[in-house]
């Protein structure tokens, strides 16, 4: 199966070629907004069976800069799920008890068991990014997290974990136009933060640590989607195919019966007829 802006595993990849504007074949959102309702639809159909079914589950990475949409693709991918499966993951500053621990550490607890859905809103790769650009830890230590992130992401696939890896990839100019949206939107001053603006001038850093995870780190089993994200919908429709494509591939399947139907028919049936001959008081 051929999946859109899936990155080649063992290649190298050069963000600044990529089109953080590409629409595919679609000039605007009206013209993608069937399709889109077709795939969230259909996801909320195969993340009930992944639910019921209890074999798989099923783990979503989800990186990208400042304003890149992770917010917003939870908000709009994601909100059709029914939340008794699903669970969204924030990784932020690590605690004091985090930062006692390895790296994965809380990766490790935060994974989804069978049958369950899991958002990481960034992920365990924040600790090749940020500590990388920032120079917080050396070359040798980002080789060896890179090795530690695939044993990590490996064992998960080994316990019937699917693992799809997003990084939403917008431009520099997109970046900015969208933080004078939270300037100009008060509901949105919650979001904003010193970080945002004191990244701003190691976007080129930022591009080259993402593109070393995207070649170090990318594999069959855990494959990274570059997500042309200038454009929210065109984001939005694209991810949200990706992602049924794989749950589809599982062949997912409601579990038979752990009882007797016949049985409980007749059961049923029998308390039917009493009902209707002694009415209760208070119908």
């Amino acid at each position: 199966m051929k999946y859109p802006h899936r990155v080649k595993p063992g290649s190298s990849i050069d963000l600044s070629k990529l089109d953080t504007a590409h629409k595919g074949d679609f000039k605007h959102a009206d013209e993608a907004r069937e399709q889109t309702e077709h795939y969230t639809a259909r996801l909320r159909e195969l993340q009930y069976l992944l639910y019921a079914e209890g074999h798989h589950s099923l783990l979503i990475c989800l990186q990208g800069l400042d304003t890149s949409g992770k917010d917003g693709t939870i908000r709009h991918v994601f909100g059709y799920m029914n939340p008794q499966g699903c669970r969204v993951q924030a990784f932020k500053v690590p605690t004091d008890e985090e930062a006692r621990h390895d790296f994965l550490w809380r990766a490790h607890r935060a994974a989804p068991g069978r049958g369950e859905v899991v958002i990481f809103n960034r992920s365990h790769y924040e600790d090749v990014l940020i500590t990388r650009v920032h120079n917080l830890v050396s070359k040798d230590v980002c080789s060896n997290r890179y090795r530690a992130i695939n044993e990590f992401e490996q064992q998960l696939v080994t316990n019937s974990t699917c693992i799809i890896k997003f990084f939403l990839h917008i431009s520099a100019e997109e970046q900015l136009d969208r933080f004078k949206q939270r300037l100009d939107d008060p509901a949105r001053w919650w979001k904003i933060s010193d970080a945002d603006y004191a990244e701003r001038p190691f976007w080129d850093e930022y591009q080259g640590a993402y593109e070393d995870v995207l070649e170090h780190c990318n594999t069959e089993q855990a494959p990274w989607y570059a997500i042309p994200a200038d454009h929210k919908w065109y984001r939005n429709l694209v991810i949200s195919r990706i992602i049924v494509e794989h749950l589809e591939a599982m062949v997912l399947s409601t579990p038979a019966p752990t009882v007797d139907i016949e049985q409980i028919r007749l059961r049923y049936h029998a308390a039917k007829q009493l009902e209707d001959k002694v009415p209760r008081l208070h119908k």
